[in-house]
C-alpha cells in the first residue's frame, strides 16, 4: 500500500458498506472495458444532482410518470390492499410515492434506499406529512437480497419501484432483480413498477445530455466519491461526461472518457488510462410493451395492467406475482 493510501486508510475507519464500494471499485476498474456501477451514484451529493435533473427541461421520465400517476392514480391505487406494507425499492425523493399514498389505506411504508443519511432525512419528512403511517426505513442495497422489518411480516405487500431504474439493470440483471423482489415480498405479491419506452433518438440524446451540464456533473460525482470516501486522486476536470444511444441494444450508455493519458490512484492500486479511454458507468435500457411483458414473465410475475402518457413516452405497469 501506498504512504496516500496507507494515511488514508489510518484515517477511516472502512465499515462493511465502504469496504464493498472500495471493492467494487477496484474490481470494475480492472475491467477491460473499464466500468463503475451506477448504484454508488447516490451518495448524498449524488442523490441532490440527480433530484435536480428530474427538473431539467429536457428530462421527461419524470413528469411524465408523475403525470400518469396523477391522472391514472386512482386505477393504480385500486390494487394496493387495504393495510397492505407498500415497500418501495431504491426511494430518492418521495413525490411519486406521496401520490399513491394519499390514494391508499396502506398500514405501513416501507423505503429501500442504498443512500442512507438521504433516506431518513425523506423517511422523517413523510412521517411529518402523514402522521398516522408507520414508516420503516431499511437502508440497503435493493439489487441484493434484504430482510423487511418483523412489523411487518403478516400485512400484503406491494412493491413499488418507479422511475426508469430498471432499465439501469442489464436484462438478465433486471430479471433476477424482479425474482429477488418477488421473494423478499412473498406469497400475493403484487409490484408497481415504472418504465422507460422506446422513442426518437433525439429525445433520449437531449435527455442525457442537457444544456446545463447537471448529468455530467452527475456521472462526475461518481469519481469525486471514489476521491472523498476512497482517498482517489482522479482529476475530474480530466474526464468528460458523454452520453450515447446504443439502438442495437436500445440503451441509453453512459460514459467518462479521459482526455489524455493518464495514471490514477484508488487505495493501493494504481490505474492506467489512454487518452480517450471510457469508464461505462451506466446503461438505460428502453423497453417497448411487448418486451416488457416477456421480461416480467420470464421473471415469474404476471402483467395485469399498464398505463401509459398520450405519446407513449413513458410506461406503468401493475405485476402479479406467480
Amino acid at each position: 500500500m501506498n504512504v496516500h493510501a496507507a494515511a488514508f486508510a489510518k484515517a477511516h475507519v472502512f465499515d462493511e458498506q465502504t469496504s464493498a464500494f472500495g471493492r467494487d471499485v477496484i474490481d470494475d476498474l480492472s475491467q477491460h472495458p473499464k466500468r463503475l456501477s451506477p448504484k454508488y451514484f447516490y451518495d448524498a451529493k449524488g442523490s441532490e444532482l440527480f433530484e435536480a435533473i428530474t427538473r431539467l427541461p429536457e428530462y421527461y421520465p419524470t413528469r411524465t410518470e408523475l403525470g400518469i400517476l396523477q391522472e391514472r392514480g386512482g386505477e393504480i391505487s385500486a390494487i394496493v390492499p387495504d393495510g397492505a406494507a407498500l415497500v418501495e425499492f431504491g426511494t430518492g425523493a418521495t413525490t411519486k410515492v406521496r401520490l399513491l399514498l394519499n390514494g391508499c389505506a396502506v398500514g405501513a411504508y416501507v423505503p429501500v434506499d442504498i443512500s442512507g443519511d438521504f433516506l431518513t432525512a425523506q423517511a422523517e419528512a413523510l412521517g411529518q406529512d402523514f402522521p398516522g403511517l408507520d414508516v420503516y426505513p431499511v437502508a440497503a442495497d435493493f439489487t441484493e437480497p434484504f430482510a423487511l422489518p418483523g412489523a411487518v411480516s403478516a400485512m400484503p405487500k406491494v412493491g413499488f419501484f418507479p422511475g426508469s431504474t430498471l432499465g439501469n439493470l442489464e436484462p438478465h440483471e433486471a430479471c433476477a432483480f424482479l425474482r429477488r423482489a418477488r421473494d423478499i415480498l412473498g406469497q400475493g405479491a403484487q409490484m408497481v413498477i415504472g418504465v422507460d419506452l422506446e422513442k426518437d433518438q433525439r429525445v433520449l440524446h437531449q435527455a442525457y445530455n442537457d444544456a446545463a451540464g447537471v448529468t455530467a456533473r452527475f456521472n462526475l460525482n461518481l469519481l469525486d466519491r471514489i476521491n472523498r470516501e476512497l482517498g482517489g486522486n482522479f482529476d475530474t476536470s480530466e474526464f468528460r461526461h458523454r452520453a450515447i444511444y446504443n439502438r442495437e441494444r436500445h440503451r441509453i450508455e453512459m460514459h467518462l472518457i479521459s482526455t489524455r493519458a493518464q495514471k490514477v490512484r484508488v487505495l493501493d492500486r494504481n490505474f492506467s488510462f489512454r487518452a480517450g479511454e471510457s469508464i461505462h458507468t451506466e446503461n438505460s435500457y428502453k423497453y417497448n410493451l411487448e418486451r416488457f411483458t416477456v421480461l416480467a414473465n420470464d421473471s415469474d410475475w404476471t402483467r395485469r395492467e399498464s398505463w401509459t402518457d398520450a405519446e407513449r413516452m413513458f410506461s406503468v405497469h401493475a405485476l402479479v406475482a406467480g
